[in-house]
């Protein structure tokens, strides 16, 4: 009677140990913007969020620095952090966006000019990555946002963003 109790038990602790999760194990990624030369004086991009989309948790909103960003400030080496390090799950990481607000603008001599966004992007600025994340290490990665190639004008003068950013880790 002794050893059927005990087999009950060990069978108990055996079913409920397969229950338990498993951790989600996590990697650090931080997100920093640069921006290549461009025939501007200015152009100001409104930030409002940054997203990505692991397999692991789908899309989740990173901890970001929001704000009016000079992408021509940015340029000869120098970056901004959109996002500082911090966790997220290990695993594919498949996109990242960039949510953007409506104040986007455009300086040329003493001239502004509102940036419009195309409709498509309204739902934020998407990067494919297809990069697998390892557990327990940091990861840099770098948005290249190109001003000159990102910035056009229509044939009745309105200035459109249509971004052109590389995305790579560093």
């Amino acid at each position: 009677m002794y050893s059927s109790k005990f087999l009950l038990f060990s069978c108990l602790l055996y079913l409920l140990s397969g229950c338990t999760k498993e951790p989600v194990k996590q990697a650090s990624l931080s997100v920093h913007l640069t921006d290549a030369p461009g025939p501007y004086d200015s152009v100001l991009i409104d930030i409002r969020a940054v997203e990505v989309h692991t397999d692991a948790g789908g899309w989740q909103t990173l901890n970001s620095v929001p704000g009016m960003y000079d992408l021509l400030l940015l340029q000869g080496n120098v970056d901004t952090v959109l996002v500082p390090l911090q966790q997220v799950p290990a695993g594919n990481i498949s996109q990242i966006r960039l949510i953007l607000g409506s104040n986007n603008y455009l300086v040329s001599g003493s001239d502004v000019y509102p940036l419009s966004v195309s409709s498509g992007d309204e739902s934020g600025l998407k990067m494919n990555l297809h990069r697998v994340l390892q557990p327990n290490t940091p990861y840099h990665l770098v948005l290249d946002f190109d001003a000159s190639q990102s910035v056009f004008q229509t044939g009745n003068g309105i200035y459109k963003l249509k971004p052109v950013i590389k995305a790579g880790f560093q």
